[in-house]
C-alpha cells in the first residue's frame, strides 16, 4: 500500500518506506470511535479496522496503557486525554484566544451561531464556534464534529475554496449518501453547486443534510493556505427570506475577511 502525493488537501507525497505501518494502524483503532460508537468491543474494533483481532487487542491495550482509551470489562472508549492531541493545533491557530472572539462579535450581530470548518481527509471539521446567545437552537456540533463535504453548506463552501482540481476531485472521491429525501446525490449537479457558489461567494443547503434545517456558508480567502469556512445553520423556515438570506451573507462574508488575516 502507498501513501499518494495528491491528497486532496495538498499534502507532501510520503514514501512507503518512511511509513510506520504500526503507527498508523494505532490511529485507525483511535478513529474507529469517530463512526457514532462511542463505546467499541474488541470484535466490533477490529471489524470496523479491518485488522487481525490479536493486532487490535495489542494496539488498544497499548492505547489503555498510555492513557487515551478506558478499558470497562470488555467494552473500550475514548478518555478526555485525546483532545491532548487537538489541543496542539487548536492552541497554534489561536482559535480559542482570537478567532472566536472575532466571530463572536459577528454571531451577536446577526443573531445567529456561527461556526468554521475546514477539510480533514473527505469531511468537513469544525475548528471553532460561537453562540449568538445561550438560547440559540444547536443541531449538536461541537469542535471536532465532522459532516459531509458534499451535502452541507459549509462542506460545500470549503469545497468552493479550494483550487478547481481539488475541489473536482474531492467531488468525484468523497462519500455521497441520503440523509434526507432532498439531499442531491448527482455529483455532476454537486460540482455545478459548488462552482456557483464559488462564482457567487457562498453556499446555500436547504434540507439535503437534516429535514427542515437550512444553512448558508462562505469560504475563508485561503491565499493558497488551508481552506476554512464560515457557516450559520438553522429551521428552513427562518433562513427562507432573501433579505434575512442576504444580511446573513453579508455578514459572513465580513468575518471571513477578518479571521483570514489572523489565520
Amino acid at each position: 500500500m502507498s501513501i499518494d502525493d495528491t491528497h486532496p488537501t495538498g499534502a507532501r507525497t510520503i514514501e512507503d518506506r518512511d511509513i510506520s505501518l504500526t503507527f498508523a494502524k494505532g490511529m485507525a483503532v483511535l478513529k474507529a470511535f469517530d463512526h457514532g460508537e462511542t463505546h467499541l468491543t474488541l470484535p466490533r474494533i477490529a471489524e470496523t479496522t479491518g485488522l487481525d483481532r490479536a493486532v487490535a487487542r495489542r494496539l488498544v491495550l497499548t492505547l489503555v496503557h498510555l492513557g487515551y482509551v478506558r478499558q470497562d470489562g470488555r467494552v473500550f472508549s475514548l478518555t478526555p486525554r485525546i483532545l491532548v492531541l487537538a489541543g496542539g493545533f487548536l492552541h497554534a491557530r489561536q482559535f480559542g484566544k482570537v478567532i472566536e472572539p472575532v466571530i463572536r462579535t459577528f454571531s451577536s450581530r446577526i443573531g445567529e451561531a456561527i461556526s468554521m470548518a475546514m477539510i480533514d481527509g473527505h469531511q468537513a471539521v469544525y475548528v471553532a464556534h460561537a453562540g449568538a446567545r445561550p438560547e440559540a437552537v444547536s443541531i449538536g456540533f461541537t469542535i471536532g464534529s465532522k459532516v459531509p463535504l458534499l451535502t452541507t453548506a459549509i462542506g460545500r463552501a470549503l469545497l468552493a475554496g479550494c483550487d478547481a482540481g481539488t475541489a473536482e476531485t474531492l467531488v468525484a472521491e468523497a462519500p455521497l449518501e441520503a440523509h434526507t429525501e432532498r439531499t442531491m446525490l448527482d455529483r455532476v449537479a454537486i460540482a455545478e453547486d459548488v462552482t456557483e457558489s464559488r462564482r457567487r461567494g457562498y453556499a446555500f443547503v436547504d434540507g439535503q443534510f437534516e429535514a427542515g434545517v437550512a444553512a448558508l456558508a462562505t469560504p475563508v480567502p485561503a491565499d493558497g493556505g488551508e481552506p476554512a469556512a464560515l457557516g450559520v445553520s438553522g429551521d428552513a423556515a427562518r433562513l427562507a427570506d432573501p433579505a434575512r438570506r442576504e444580511e446573513i451573507v453579508e455578514a459572513l462574508r465580513e468575518c471571513a475577511k477578518v479571521v483570514a488575516r489572523l489565520l
